[in-house]
Formats: C-alpha cells, sequence, structure tokens
C-alpha cells in the first residue's frame, strides 16, 4: 500500500500542501483533483521523490521510500503532465534508452517495445525523430515507457492529454485492468468525466489542503450532488461555468 501521513511542503513562506493524507491500497485508483495553484502537483512531486516533503512521510508498505529512493523508483511508472523527452530521438530509441535504465533484458525490452509500438499505432513511425511527432504521439511514447517495466505503482497526471478518442478508451479500459491486476494508481486529472468512470476514489485538494477524500458515491450522497463535477464545483469553490461564459459574452460585445 502507497500511504501518505502529514504530508506538507512549503517553498519560502509560501505553503505548496499542508497535512495531506490518503491510502493507495493494491488495485486501487486514487483521483487527485484540485483547481489550479491547489497543490497537486506539488503532491505527486513528492509521490515520485522529486520533492523532498517539508514534513510527513509517503511510505509504501509501511517503509519511507525516502530510505532507499532508487528501489522505489525501480517499482514506478510516470506520466508527467508536460512531455519531457529527448526529442532528438526516435521513440524506439526512447523507449530503449528507458528499458535499458530499467534494467530489463534485451529480449523481453524488445519484445515489449514492438508490442507497445503497435498497440500505440506508432510502429511505422519508431525510427522518426521525435520533434516530428505530434502531442499525442508524444504521449503515447511516455505512456509506454511507464508500462515498460510492469511497474506496481503508477502515478499518471494528465495522462490524456493530446489523445484521440480512440486511444483515450483505451486508456481509460487498461487504467481499470491495472487496478483489478492489482497495481496502485494516482490519477491526477481536470477530465473529470473520466475520474467518475475509472477511479475507486478521490481526493479533492483546495489551497493546499484536503477538502475531501472519500469514494465518489459517498461524496455524491453527502453533497447532495448528481455528479462529480457538482462535489467539485461545490467543494473546490469554483465560479459557475454559466456565468463566467456570460460575462465573457458580455465583454466580447462591449
Amino acid at each position: 500500500m502507497l500511504e501518505a501521513r502529514g504530508l506538507t511542503k512549503y517553498y519560502s513562506s509560501i505553503t505548496g500542501v499542508r497535512d495531506v493524507n490518503f491510502r493507495i491500497p493494491a488495485g486501487t485508483v486514487l483521483g487527485l483533483l484540485g483547481p489550479n495553484g491547489s497543490g497537486k502537483s506539488t503532491t505527486v512531486g513528492m509521490l515520485t521523490g522529486l520533492l523532498e516533503p517539508s514534513g510527513g512521510t509517503v511510505t509504501l508498505d509501511g517503509m519511507n521510500i525516502r530510505d532507499d529512493l532508487l528501489k522505489y523508483k525501480r517499482g514506478l511508472g510516470y506520466v508527467p503532465e508536460e512531455a519531457q523527452l529527448y526529442t532528438w530521438m526516435s521513440g524506439g530509441e526512447y523507449l530503449t534508452f528507458c528499458a535499458r535504465l530499467r534494467g530489463l533484458p534485451a529480449s523481453i525490452a524488445n519484445r515489449r517495445i514492438d508490442a507497445l509500438l503497435g498497440i500505440f499505432g506508432l510502429q511505422t513511425d519508431r525510427d522518426a525523430p521525435m520533434t516530428a511527432y505530434s502531442k499525442g504521439m508524444r504521449q503515447k511514447i511516455l505512456l509506454s515507457a511507464a508500462l515498460l517495466h510492469d511497474p506496481e505503482i503508477l502515478i499518471l497526471d494528465e495522462p490524456f492529454s493530446g489523445l484521440d478518442v480512440t486511444s483515450a478508451l483505451v486508456l481509460r479500459r487498461l487504467l481499470r485492468a491495472l487496478a483489478e491486476a492489482g497495481k496502485m494508481i494516482l490519477y491526477s486529472s481536470h477530465v473529470l468525466e473520466v475520474v467518475e468512470k475509472v477511479c475507486s476514489q478521490v481526493l479533492i485538494l483546495r489551497r493546499g489542503e484536503v477538502v475531501a477524500y472519500d469514494s465518489i458515491d459517498r461524496l455524491r450522497e453527502l453533497m447532495s450532488q448528481p455528479s462529480l463535477e457538482g462535489v467539485f464545483a461545490q467543494l473546490a469553490q469554483v465560479e459557475d461555468g454559466e456565468v463566467l461564459a456570460g460575462r465573457i459574452l458580455e465583454v466580447m460585445k462591449s
């Protein structure tokens, strides 16, 4: 089980997140939600080991991940919100590079790379430099790299960004299948419709603090809302979209 206890991060005098607590048991997809500036990226950074907490801990099966960070990262698959790729490489070269970093035997790596490139429709572009790839193609490479070593933990930050409808449907079903296979998954996204369909529970942040942590059904019941969108808007204190749209139209006509 992956667990955050009292997770806190300060940037000088600015609070990134304060006293964040949650658990991701095996076989669970936890949705991470919040408006811009709520602390989602900071939380993801600490879960991946890229940021050191100012307070609190991230533990895996009771052990602090920072006690052996390299070991923890070996079992982690991560898709960042922004595609950080060596774009002078081809897609095939990049995945081979990632496989070597993970210590995968060449025979296993080659088989998995060929299969993933084929599934994502990138086989014919495997030798093209990623500078020529679309955003969706680069996203597929990131997903492939995150899945290549069969990690026990997946941290996905806006993984549907740039994907076409077909690929998005495949990924949605894949998340359910990965959970059924016992993976621990954190899924951070603004796409509430997908979160509602694939996540077991949701954690909602606002201004660095947890304002909700429960199953979606329970939150809808407690907040008397028909959808996760309504729950989110109420808890995150998001301005009414219809009102904002009307104000924008008024500005355009003024």
